[in-house]
């Protein structure tokens, strides 16, 4: 029986992986820890699959004898202490030092006592750690794990990854996984638990050195999971997830010595925390209890009072004001006028509660921070937000060309990777001027059942380069898909990956019967859910996305769960637009992927600022883009904030970076003079009359070229100039018409200039321009809708309240 006891002296750590310390502190034995080495060497001929013949069998015994005398020659109650004061669980270096005095041939002894340990570790004489079998490059020891211990439990998880479409390669490392968690634990396969899974997670995040990731361990769980030893239907990385902590639990990881204020700091921030979603509630506790009064402690052990005398104040106040790394080099705090607003916040609000509440009295003392600590703050947003349109008015100019390059990169690699897959595997072909191999697979020898859904790989021949071209083009759709919808929707990161299937609905006008597509927009960070309008080139990125996900999952888009990384809470299986296939499982794509994909497709677009620097973007840029875009074309300022969720116009006004003051000034006094002058009744339920009329407005927008986008109630903002509006939205039906309107304006304008008529062709040119970037457009939506033809949306009708 396998025993394991934890060491003394463990402690819960603070980080997302708590209880990680504590499982890498357990310390396992094996069943025949403390029998002799006599009779170990007599338990091993029973073995299932010991060899028969002599030379073999004595070749084993001889191995594990010369391991045990040498493990004996180290202090220890057991086997099992030996192998760790030894040093033998560090790696394998010490299995050339053995046996010093025998003259054979090195190659000889080597394989003598590797066969005599793979004896010793199948048998449980000792547990190896996970260090050492990631060190143990030795052939045909896991084989042995999966052949003797529980051979018919491994067959059943072969048979489970074959079901769910494991490629060769990620089965081979699951069950490499879970032979060495097997080996490690000391516990039959269908014996093993949810804990011994995580163990060797923790290893590999806190070990030494620490390691990214260990291939096959995510599907090591899931498959686990077939037989009972993991949770079914959960992931690892779902299993890791703490949720949200409690405030004590917050402010407990500062270490604050003083109980009392302690406990004042955990009741205020209990007091907020129903305002407050989760991620700031974290931020205001680390200001709070870590920057804030665990550094006051710091440096003036004892203090019990927040009354804090003036010295101590202004001490803290400066070193506020720079963050000294782990490193010891210090740099300048940017958002020192917020820190010391929430501290000032702490004091004052207690203040005014201990006006209705006696037990705040005592902690009622003059905060710390004054009103002349805080004057600096408007001016360090002034400066935020200038930074900010800075930022807009270099990123906007190159959006078009980003969004080019993704789409460019996605019909490159969809090419690459279809020519790809009409070769057999080692078959050379060319394509776009280079010449490729498509590689051998390594499962191409394995039964069909276990090849699954391999990966198609090749090898680029004139520079030698190996290729997944499943992969990179599935990093290229999803590129192009975030690039494309943060770009004509504005919505927020977390919001992008919020959408759902049935987010998207229909909306048929009575009159007309055309069909108005929206887009529902859950609660994000101002909890305003809100409904956009679809325009046609957002609803082709969509019905190319829920086309992709239909394929292969019987014409379905796939239910999956959604971790809030804010909130730190896992939704329900929803039908998620972005999400990836990650080996056998799907996953919603994590914010940090979606940083990775834009950059990978402005590493393809090769887009630089103005000193030749590598322009970045970040998903938050785009809503900005689009906000000075749709603005700038003549959208009312109002009208963007509701499609961007804004409560406040103030808002909405810092992210329009070409817009002066003075214009913004007229614009809410413009809007102000209108809402005065409307009469009081207007704001009640709207009549018959005023519903059809509403519903015309949807008809009237119809021009030669297409629909007029101008929001409901606004008049033409260009005096029907169409042609050069941002608001129209040119029909693919009208494509012969707009390239006849290029060309005829290409011979009027050198009939302008034949007549010296200057100032029309200066007209004319605006004209020009405009048309031709409305072709290009337009060429570019109905490229995708060629690609992926008609598409079913399956979105639910709004029925006509009328």
């Amino acid at each position: 029986m396998t025993t394991t006891t934890a060491e003394p002296g463990a402690r819960r750590g603070r980080g997302p992986f708590a209880s990680d310390e504590r499982l890498l502190r357990q310390y396992r034995v094996g069943p025949v820890d403390r029998l002799p080495a006599g009779g170990i060497l007599a338990l091993l001929p029973r073995m299932p699959g010991w060899p028969a013949g002599t030379v073999h069998s004595t070749m084993r015994l001889r191995g594990a004898a010369t391991i045990l005398g040498w493990l004996l020659a180290h202090p220890g109650e057991g086997w099992q202490d030996r192998w760790r004061v030894s040093g033998a669980d560090r790696g394998t270096g010490w299995i050339e030092t053995l046996a010093p005095g025998d003259t054979r041939q090195a190659v000889t002894k080597r394989q003598e006592h590797i066969a005599g340990l793979g004896c010793l570790l199948i048998c449980r004489v000792v547990l190896p750690g996970y260090d050492f079998l990631a060190a143990y490059r030795a052939k045909g020891l896991l084989d042995r794990v999966r052949e003797i211990m529980r051979p018919e439990v491994f067959a059943r998880l072969g048979n489970a990854a074959a079901e769910r479409g494991l490629s060769g390669r990620d089965r081979a490392d699951a069950l490499r996984v879970i032979s060495k968690i097997v080996l490690h634990a000391g516990a039959d396969l269908d014996a093993l638990t949810a804990g011994d899974v995580m163990e060797m997670f923790a290893w590999s995040v806190h070990g030494d050195p620490p390691r990214r990731q260990v291939p096959g361990l995510h599907a090591a769980w899931d498959l686990l999971g077939t037989i009972g030893v993991t949770p079914a239907g959960t992931t690892l990385r779902s299993a890791l997830r703490r949720g949200q902590r409690t405030t004590a639990e917050l402010v407990g990881d500062y270490g604050i010595s003083c109980r009392q204020v302690r406990d004042v700091l955990v009741r205020y921030l209990d007091e907020r925390r129903p305002a407050l979603d989760y991620n700031t509630l974290a931020g205001l506790a680390g200001e709070l209890a870590g920057t804030f009064w665990a550094d006051i402690e710091r440096h003036h052990p004892g203090i019990d009072t927040l009354d804090l005398p003036d010295e101590i104040a202004r001490a803290w106040k400066e070193r506020a004001r720079v963050i000294t790394a782990a490193d010891g080099t210090i740099r300048e705090r940017k958002n020192i006028h917020a820190l010391l607003m929430r501290v000032r916040a702490f004091y004052l609000d207690i203040q005014q509660w201990a006006l209705e509440d006696p037990s705040w009295v005592p902690w009622a003392v003059p905060s710390p921070v004054r009103r002349n600590d805080t004057q600096g703050y408007e001016k360090a947003r002034r400066k935020t937000v200038a930074a900010m349109h800075q930022r807009v008015r270099e990123r906007l100019p190159h959006l078009p060309a980003l969004a080019d390059a993704a789409g460019r990169c996605l019909a490159e690699t969809t090419a690459l990777l279809a020519a790809a897959t009409e070769c057999e595997p080692g078959e050379v072909f060319d394509h776009a001027g280079s010449r490729y191999r498509r590689k051998v697979l390594k499962s191409a020898g394995l039964p069909a059942r276990y090849q699954g859904n391999p990966s198609v790989t090749a090898e680029n021949l004139v520079t030698g380069e190996t290729v997944n071209l499943t992969r990179r083009e599935d990093e290229a759709f999803w590129a192009w898909a975030v690039i494309e919808t943060l770009r004509l929707s504005g919505v927020r990161l977390e919001e992008l990956l919020e959408i759902t299937h049935l987010a998207l609905v229909s909306y048929r006008l009575p009159d007309s019967g055309e069909v108005v597509p929206l887009l529902q927009i859950v609660p994000s960070k101002s909890n305003e859910e809100r409904l956009l309008l679809v325009d046609p080139e957002l609803a082709s990125v969509l019905a190319t996305v829920i086309t992709r996900l239909r394929a292969g999952n019987d014409g379905a888009v796939p239910l999956v769960v959604r971790y809030d990384h804010h909130e730190r809470v896992t939704g329900p299986f929803l039908p998620h637009l972005f999400q990836r296939a990650l080996g056998a499982r799907r996953e919603v794509i994590s914010p940090g992927t979606v940083y990775k994909l834009i950059n990978t497709a402005l590493a393809a677009a090769g887009i630089k600022d103005a000193t030749g620097q590598p322009l970045a973007y970040r998903p938050h840029d785009f809503r900005r883009c689009f906000t000075t875009a749709a603005v700038t074309g003549g959208l009312p300022v109002h009208i963007a904030a509701r499609i961007l969720g804004h409560k406040s116009l103030t808002t909405t006004e810092t992210y329009m970076a070409v817009f002066q003051d003075d214009l913004i000034r007229s614009y809410r006094a413009f809007l102000d003079k209108r809402r005065a002058a409307r009469p009081a009744e207007e704001y009640r339920e709207p009549t018959d009359q005023e519903w059809q009329e509403f519903q015309k407005h949807f008809q009237v927008r119809k021009v030669a070229l297409g629909t007029c986008g101008r929001p409901y109630g606004t008049s033409c903002q260009h005096e029907h100039a169409c042609l050069r509006c941002a608001m129209l939205r040119v029909s693919p039906h009208q494509r012969p018409r707009l390239a006849e309107i290029i060309s005829n304006l290409h011979e009027r304008i050198t009939e302008a200039r034949m007549n010296g008529w200057l100032g029309e062709v200066q007209g004319l040119e605006v004209s020009l321009k405009a048309a031709k970037r409305k072709l290009t457009s337009l060429d570019r939506s109905i490229e995708r809708n060629s690609r992926t033809g008609p598409t079913d949306l399956g979105m639910p009708a709004i029925s006509n309240p009328r």
